[in-house]
Formats: structure tokens, sequence, C-alpha cells
């Protein structure tokens, strides 16, 4: 975690190498956040809520398959730069096992709402105290591939917060920054083989990380918004390369 903070201070103080879009997010506060926020459902509405992490989207559809409820906490840390909150799943899990993920899951029966569900499961993943994260808002619901239709639920961190992730899902939480995640010049459309046919989604390389898959898309959606809000020129969502037969 030192490591990590360390390279946000020295992202903040490296101006020179900065792309100049990173630039325009600069500085993201509270109230920026907010702002941006308010403008999510315009985004969703222009077609960026069918945003997929693949093209099995469509399958989903086809076969009439009820989506299943979940939310994530997309987690923004007031440091001298920004940084976002992800998890590296552990290796042993049956489900996206060693990806890298917002916290978050299904929708339980006790809980109240989207909100509700991503903090619980940001305690139970994080080990964080809920009573540290404000919420500002949501970005547009995002549907994947493996048929769930996901609320991204955005909080804020006024101080760092204290993390002891569980083991049995989290190997590690670690933290990238702000600005980095919401250029549009770090996205990325990529292709690989799957279980025999090839398949296409979002990525946001960041050094040794790789972050892909529906957390790549709802960043890139979170991007959109923010342009959209900002008075920036939207450019057109990246379209995603249909999945081979």
């Amino acid at each position: 975690m030192r490591e990590l903070y360390n390279r946000a201070m020295q992202y903040s103080q490296s101006t020179p190498q900065t792309a100049s879009s990173e630039r325009m997010l600069m500085p993201i506060t509270k109230s920026r956040l907010a702002l941006w926020l308010m403008g999510g459902a315009a985004v969703a509405e222009s077609g960026d809520d069918r945003f997929a992490d693949d093209g099995e989207a469509r399958l989903v559809v086809a076969d009439h398959r009820p989506l299943k409820p979940a939310s994530v906490l997309v987690l923004v840390v007031n440091r001298a730069v920004p940084t976002v909150v992800f998890t590296q799943r552990t290796t042993h899990l049956t489900e996206h096992a060693g990806q890298i993920s917002f916290p978050g899951g299904r929708v339980e029966p006790g809980d109240q709402n989207a909100v509700s569900t991503a903090l619980r499961e940001a305690e139970e993943e994080m080990g964080i105290d809920r009573r540290g994260v404000e919420i500002i808002g949501e970005l547009p619901q995002y549907t994947t591939g493996t048929g769930y239709h996901i609320t991204p639920v955005v909080g804020w961190s006024a101080d760092p917060l204290e993390y002891a992730p569980d083991p049995s899902e989290v190997a590690e939480v670690f933290e990238v920054p702000a600005p980095f995640l919401l250029d549009p010049a770090n996205h990325r459309r990529e292709s690989a083989m799957y279980k025999g046919r090839m398949r296409s989604y979002y990525a946001i390389p960041f050094g040794p990380r790789y972050i892909w898959g529906a957390t790549a898309g709802m960043l890139i959606t979170f991007s959109r918004v923010a342009a959209r809000a900002e008075g920036w020129s939207l450019t057109p969502p990246i379209t995603m390369v249909p999945d081979s037969a």
C-alpha cells in the first residue's frame, strides 16, 4: 500500500509527463464527483447502460435468462491525487479467481438497497468501517455476460481507511490514481481465446496491474459521465467485437 501511495504522489508531481486529458481531470474533489454523477442518467440514456464486459451480454438477452441484481462500491480516497480502491481476488475462488474487481456482490435478502449491498460487501471483503465512507451517488447500471445487473455505488473517503481483507476472498487491497483510470487514453478493447472462443473485453492496464472486464467497463462509463458533466466532447463508446460462435 505504501508503494502505491508513493506512486500516486510521484504521479501528482510529474505534470510534464502527464497527459493533457489527465490534467483536465484534476482536482478531483467530493463536490466535483457529486456534480459528475448527477448527469449519469443522461449518459445511460445515450446507450452506455448497455455496456457489458463482453459480447455475451447479447446471449443473456437472447436466452431470456433473468439477470441477477448485484452492487459494487467504487470507493474514491481523498489523497494528494485521489485514488480508487480495488481488490485482487484469491486464486482458489470458483468465479473470477485472481481477477481485479471492486468490492461487491449479489443483493442479499437483508439488504435495503444497492448502497446497503455495496457497503456490506465492502465491509466483508476489505474489513473497512462503513462509517468512513460517504456515499456520493451511483453510476449507470452495468450488465455482464455472466448474467449480473450491477449498480456501481460511488463512495468517498475523506481519510485513508484501514484495510483488513478477508483472506478467503481477497488476496490484496490496493489503490490506483483516479485520473489515470478515467483518462480515455488509457482505455483498451482487447480480445483473447477463452474456452475455445474469441472473446472481446475492456481493459485498463496500470503497471503490473491488469484491470479488465466489467470492472474496466464500469470505469469507462465513469469516464464518460465525467466528460459529459464537464462539457467535454464524448468519444463514441468503445464498440465491442462480437464474440465468435
